[in-house]
């Protein structure tokens, strides 16, 4: 945060393609030196190279939308783009490489595991990009860019596809992924989000995703539900 990214320092620029694979191979290096006496360790680095292809596959669809045209940023796209891109090595691989390392062999309780923390993943993701509309660079420690970059978004999702009127299509047409952030332009359409009543559809979405983690708790049998809890206390309406 606050800072530029790594690959824009000039002593660095496409070095950083094979510091990204550097630190992708440390993954590797690290599980061997701590866990290759274990009986367990060809479990943990299944984990970690499945948790990589879904990454990269989330990255790829996430990337192939400077290619695509606004029509094609549909919900279901958004939904697989972070499904992928967030979810599974954000919330799942944390809870599943702990579980491999208590022993837990019940395919049905990682089958939970997973379906809980899909909801929660999804829901960071869009709980993101309403953030990076609605907060201030103060509270993010970033400027918000997603209107400029053309990203797939929640917010875009929802009023584009559902909500908006053929003269709003109109201006997202027009301004969405061909504006600077912070001008004139931009904020047409962060005004747009607001005239859809996208806050408050976004708040209606938050308290849904909720009320479905909840309704899986019984889900669990060995799992303490107390894990699902510290990652509902990292996120559950955070502002930042």
């Amino acid at each position: 945060r606050g800072q530029k990214c790594w690959y824009l320092n000039d002593d660095v620029r496409k070095i950083a393609v094979n510091d990204a694979l550097l630190l992708e191979m440390l993954v590797y290096k690290v599980l061997k030196r701590h866990f290759c006496h274990l009986p367990y360790y060809s479990q943990l680095v299944d984990l970690m190279m499945e948790t990589t292809f879904q990454t990269e596959c989330g990255q790829l669809l996430d990337t192939l939308c400077m290619n695509l045209t606004l029509k094609d940023f549909t919900e279901q796209r958004w939904t697989l783009i972070v499904k992928y891109k967030t979810a599974f090595y954000s919330f799942y691989a944390p809870v599943a490489m702990g579980m491999i390392v208590a022993g837990i062999t019940d395919v049905a309780e990682y089958n939970s595991c997973r379906d809980i923390l899909m909801i929660m993943g999804i829901y960071f993701q869009a709980q993101d990009d309403y953030l990076d509309c609605y907060a201030t660079p103060e509270q993010l420690g970033k400027i918000g860019t997603d209107i400029q970059d053309k990203k797939c978004g929640w917010l875009f999702a929802q009023a584009y596809h559902t909500l908006a009127s053929k003269e709003q299509v109109a201006v997202f047409d027009k301004l969405y992924g061909k504006c600077k952030v912070q001008t004139p332009e931009e904020q047409q359409i962060k005004d747009l989000y607001t005239a859809l009543k996208l806050p408050e559809i976004y708040k209606k979405y938050e308290e849904e995703s909720y009320s479905k983690i909840m309704g899986l708790r019984d889900a669990l049998k060995q799992v303490p539900w107390a894990v699902m809890e510290s990652f509902l206390g990292k996120i559950y309406k955070r502002q930042k």
